[in-house]
This record gives structure tokens, C-alpha cells and sequence, in this order.
């Protein structure tokens, strides 16, 4: 993968730990509420605060799988992760927020397409 794929892949792990933070650690904080537009009652909630830390989980999972594939030097599965961020955003979009494309759909988008300048998915 170029530097390019590679940083912004790196970005990706970013952000999806913060997302795992405030999720899972922060889950009925002000910053949690203002990130997701979630008043903190509702976060605060046990059913929703541990449906969230849930899947604050699964975002730490999918920040684990990239750190794997960069280590690994394994393209195939940093772009197969990439493609699963981008479908999951994509649903979020059409059933949450439409910005949710934007906020965690961005980079993934961006360094599949790096990648696939570069040839690296082909």
C-alpha cells in the first residue's frame, strides 16, 4: 500500500478508537451526547448505555482488524474492512443520520481509493 492508503487507513484506526472511547467509556458524557446528538438522559438510559458499549466493542474490533492488516502488510483485509466501514456508514446514513456517510465513511472511502490508485486492489 502507498503512504497515502497507509496514513489514512491509520486515520481510520483513530478514529474508530474514539468512537470505542465514547462509547464505551464515555457513554452518557456531554461530548457522547453532542458526537451522536443523543441527549445524556437518553445515553444515561441502562438499555441504551449498554447497547452502546456494545458496540463501542465492535468498533475496537474493527480498529483491531486494520491494525492486523497494516501490520501484516495484508491489503485484502485493510480494504475488505474499509468496504465494511463504508456499507455500515452508508446504512447509517440512510436509517440514523445522513451525515454518518460523511463522519465515518470519509476516510474509508478516501483510502480505498488511494489504495486503488496505486493498484493495490487490483
Amino acid at each position: 500500500m502507498n503512504i497515502i492508503a497507509t496514513v489514512l487507513a491509520a486515520l481510520v484506526i483513530v478514529e474508530f478508537v474514539v468512537i470505542f472511547v465514547l462509547e464505551t467509556m464515555r457513554t452518557a458524557s456531554q461530548k457522547t451526547a453532542d458526537t451522536f446528538g443523543i441527549p445524556v438522559e437518553e445515553l444515561a438510559k441502562p438499555h441504551l448505555n449498554s447497547a452502546l458499549k456494545n458496540q463501542g466493542v465492535y468498533n475496537l474490533c474493527i480498529a483491531g482488524l486494520l491494525v492486523v492488516g497494516l501490520v501484516a502488510g495484508d491489503t485484502l483485509l485493510v480494504a475488505s474492512t474499509m468496504v465494511l466501514i463504508v456499507i455500515v456508514a452508508a446504512y447509517g446514513s440512510i436509517t440514523v443520520q445522513p451525515a454518518i456517510i460523511l463522519k465515518q465513511g470519509a476516510l474509508p472511502i478516501l483510502a480505498l481509493i488511494a489504495m486503488a490508485a496505486t493498484g493495490a486492489l487490483f
